[in-house]
């Protein structure tokens, strides 16, 4: 069944024609993300700058984010070509009780990510970005993003001066003299609360990039992080007016890089990726996850005063999945608390770090990192339709007050694919990809394309060879596994399991979720 697949893939390219190449030395890399972007949502109508981009490159039909599918690990992810485990960043709210010993933190903030560099010996994260690896080969960069997560890709401090690569994040920027540039430009950066729109600041950081960063040239790589559809779908759901209006914003943003490129005469010599970060679902239901445990007689609350101490629960809730960390890692407390989950109708699936009966171990899903939570639980999914027609829905972990009507970060299908398309002089002309991708993948094919192969083989992602127009790593396994777990208890059945895919050994997780069987 594998070796056909593979073999029909191999045939389906090699019948796509061959983009031409870009003279040595002047290429030109662009990635643009539309945060939270689905990939059933592109389309002729709704994105016509993404959808004829597609037509002229390369749609990958079967692309994945990182687990947790939220976006400063997948951000991660994309700069790093690594998985969390190695990275360090598993979630985008975590517990590092070296930046804050009493609560979760914003792995994005930028507070926390120069304190976490302080505290580390500037190893926040453990590994290089892209935008790193390149300037140490003296090339330069330009990173802009409308939400905080650019700086995670691009953060060590830096004066003004000819030839620096810029920095602007949520409105900041680095080197701090670009400022006023910007400010006389563009005004201020637009100012939202936090449950309207961002396609203002969007657009602002569109402006910002193409008229300002790119002022003097258009660097050998670029990003532009949108916040649209995220923001839009958070409030309100996939595929409402309200939406589908934020992702026609993101398409617009994307047109005016594309003009910009052609306006240069640059749009035959660069790479244009997008992507988005995670797929998105709607909420069917909000639970209090440090409530339910508390109810079912656990210490489990969110935050504690002093330090984390020995039998509490700490739950940091991420949405579509919740961390738990158990203070000292109590062996009786964790025998509790992974049975209380395998009790719940919200629980999916339970990754732990040392082995539970009906668990999967942290490392399948590669957040096996050194500060890992003891449990992290996907939470429920189906794929039922909303009142709009778009299917997939989860279980969020969020107080019923909340507003938000979509969200995330879980292992549904829904989260779990994702948007990328590619096209330029690097890439096939016409395809669509049907073999599994990853945000994992983006870095070493970026770092492929403009020719630093050595640094692309040490990422842990693959450089995608099949949709590359020239000399690529060759395809060489593809494999299918549905992995189980399961545990007997009182009430009945608890199973659990993972679809995996694997192409030259770099795993993607297609979809998770489990129940109790009762007797």
């Amino acid at each position: 069944m594998n070796g056909r697949f593979v073999s029909l893939v191999l045939a389906l390219l090699a019948c796509a024609p061959l983009a031409g190449a870009a003279a040595a030395g002047s290429r030109h890399v662009v990635v643009v993300v539309f945060d939270g972007m689905r990939p059933d949502f592109v389309t002729a109508e709704t994105t016509p700058n993404l959808w004829a981009l597609a037509q002229r490159g390369v749609f990958f039909a079967s692309h994945h984010p990182v687990y947790l599918s939220a976006t400063e690990v997948n951000g991660v992810a994309m700069a790093t070509g690594t998985y969390g485990a190695r990275s360090l960043v598993i979630a985008n709210t975590d517990y590092r009780p070296l930046i804050d010993p009493q609560k979760s933190v914003g792995i994005e903030k930028p507070e926390n990510v120069r304190k976490g560099d302080e505290m580390s010996g500037g190893h926040y994260l453990a590994v290089p970005t892209v935008a790193e690896i390149l300037h140490a080969h003296g090339l330069a960069t330009a990173i802009a993003g409308a939400k905080q997560v650019a700086l995670l890709h691009d953060r060590a401090v830096r004066a003004g001066g000819p030839g620096v690569s810029p920095v602007l994040y949520e409105g900041a920027v680095m080197p701090s003299s670009l400022g006023s540039a910007l400010d006389s430009m563009l005004g201020t950066f637009p100012a939202v609360a936090a449950d309207e729109n961002k396609m203002a600041r969007d657009a602002w950081t569109t402006r910002a990039l193409i008229g300002t960063l790119w002022k003097d040239a258009v660097p050998a790589y670029s990003l532009l992080w949108l916040a649209e559809p995220d923001a839009s779908q958070h409030a309100t759901g996939p595929g409402t007016t309200q939406a589908l209006a934020a992702i026609k914003s993101s398409d617009t943003n994307l047109g005016l890089v594309l003009a910009e490129l052609e306006k240069r005469g640059l749009r035959d010599s660069t790479d244009v990726l997008v992507v988005s970060d995670h797929g998105f679902s709607t909420i069917s239901r909000k639970v209090d996850v440090a409530g339910e445990l508390s109810k079912a007689g656990l210490d489990a609350k969110r935050e504690v005063p002093g330090r984390l101490q020995p039998g509490e629960v700490l739950a940091v809730s991420n949405g579509g999945s919740t961390l738990l960390y158990v203070g000292g890692h109590d062996a009786a407390v964790c025998r509790r608390l992974v049975a209380t989950l395998q009790e719940q109708d919200w629980t999916g699936v339970i990754f732990a770090r040392e082995p539970a009966e009906g668990t999967f171990p942290l490392s399948e899903a590669h957040i096996d990192s050194p500060q890992a939570a003891d449990f992290v639980v996907a939470l429920r999914w189906d794929r039922e339709k909303n009142s709009n027609g778009t299917a997939g829905r989860i279980v969020s972990d969020f107080a019923s007050a909340t507003a938000k009507l979509g969200n995330h970060a879980s292992l549904s299908a829904y989260d779990m694919h994702n948007t990328l398309v590619a096209a330029g002089p690097g890439f096939r002309r016409g395809v669509s990809n049907p073999l599994p991708s990853a945000n994992l993948d983006l870095a070493p094919t970026i770092l492929w394309l403009l020719g630093l192969r050595d640094e692309a083989a040490k990422m842990d992602g693959r450089v995608l060879g099949e949709a590359l127009s020239g000399d690529a790593p060759p395809l060489k396994t593809f494999e299918l596994k549905r992995l189980t777990s399961r545990r007997e208890t009182a009430a009945g059945t608890w199973e659990q399991y993972l679809q995996v895919s694997e192409v030259n050994g770099v795993r993607y997780l297609d979809e998770g979720n489990g129940a109790l069987q009762p007797r």
